[in-house]
């Protein structure tokens, strides 16, 4: 395990402390001001395998928590990108998924983000986890799953 003020690192997942995270949807918030910028996590990019296709709802989309933001496929799994908040969809990355469809694998953190949205239930972030808080209950999923992380090689 590594660690530095910013990251921790466990089986090689991956776990920046500065983000919020809904752990049991496996997917990391960077908030910004009235906005928010979302993606799958590590464990959650290593989870599904190499990315095949995403199909994401429109900007303007009002999403209710839990609900899909966008359909992920791979080469194990289709499923739900849930939405860790209600939140009006305002930008997509489908253009940098279209140039490279293995971005979440490659960079989940940065490059490999889904959507910007803004959350419309400020109240519901309050359920959010950071920092340590957050490394110890991915310390305990990533056990439970018996999960080693891994990203795609260029």
């Amino acid at each position: 395990m590594r660690q530095d003020e910013r990251v921790q690192v466990y089986r090689g997942c991956v776990i920046p402390l500065d983000l919020l995270y809904d752990v049991e949807r496996d997917v990391w918030i960077r908030l910004e001001g009235e906005e928010a910028t979302l993606g799958m996590t590590d464990p959650a990019q290593t989870r599904a395998g190499k990315l095949v296709a995403i199909r994401f709802k429109r900007p303007g989309t009002v999403v209710e928590r839990g609900r899909a933001l966008a359909t992920i496929e791979s080469g194990k799994w289709v499923g739900p990108f849930p939405a860790p908040f209600g939140c009006e969809i305002l930008e997509t990355n489908e253009a940098g998924f279209a140039r490279d469809i293995l971005l979440a694998n490659r960079d989940p953190y940065g490059e490999g983000w889904l959507v910007r949205v803004r959350p419309l239930f400020r109240e519901q972030l309050t359920e959010l986890v950071s920092g340590e808080e957050a490394f110890q209950r991915y310390r305990e999923r990533i056990d439970e799953l018996g999960l080693n992380c891994f990203r795609c090689a260029e």
